[in-house]
């Protein structure tokens, strides 16, 4: 693909994306797309089959763009400690500083968008954001096992579930910033969930 087109596509992507993100899927038609893009119907389906199959390819880029920013953040946290509690508490403050660095509201999620109209999306969309969830899990799971290699919690808990606890305050933080209109709730809860992990280790202590 040449970059003329390659850019054409990436515009088609982002345009996608605010519309999905503020209008919904159903609501949102490729003629409103093209419209916008300043394309023809023809140079829309050069770029994608339909509207599914622009729907998958967004969630792909998301997924690429999320793990980017994971790692990237964990990367800063493995640098500044060999503790993997320590380490994870980095990566949640950088991820809430992260947050809290944008301007204005939280634009939304396309994970949360796509679930909620899971009934007007194909399968193939539906597959991608369950792995985009379960990707979140293992990568969070992942680090919390080193901690639990190496600390005694204060009580009983899995990494899956607070792997999924992370995951649903990013979630549910999003949500609740736009709802009320105060994009530093995200932030706050992050923070939350980081002293709640950080009670939850340092006051059983490390492994001898």
């Amino acid at each position: 693909m040449s970059s003329k087109g390659q850019a054409t596509r990436e515009k088609l992507l982002d345009i996608a994306e605010q519309h999905f993100l503020s209008d919904g899927f159903l609501a949102t038609s490729i003629e409103d797309l093209i419209k916008e893009a300043g394309i023809t119907k023809g140079g829309f389906f050069y770029h994608f089959e339909g509207k599914n199959a622009l729907a998958s390819a967004l969630l792909q880029r998301y997924q690429r763009d999320d793990a980017l920013l994971f790692s990237g953040l964990f990367k800063r946290a493995e640098e500044l400690t060999d503790d993997p509690l320590q380490q994870m508490l980095v990566f949640v403050k950088l991820l809430a500083e992260t947050m809290g660095d944008m301007e204005g509201m939280h634009p939304g999620c396309l994970v949360a968008s796509f679930t909620y109209e899971t009934h007007h999306v194909n399968q193939q969309v539906r597959d991608i954001t369950a792995a985009i969830v379960r990707d979140w899990r293992q990568l969070f799971k992942t680090q919390l096992d080193k901690i639990n290699t190496a600390y005694n919690p204060i009580s009983g808990t899995h990494s899956d579930d607070l792997a999924d606890m992370l995951s649903t305050i990013i979630e549910g933080g999003i949500i609740v910033s736009r709802a009320v209109g105060d994009p530093a709730i995200l932030m706050k809860q992050l923070l939350e969930y980081r002293r709640y992990v950080k009670l939850l280790y340092e006051q059983g202590g490390r492994k001898h």
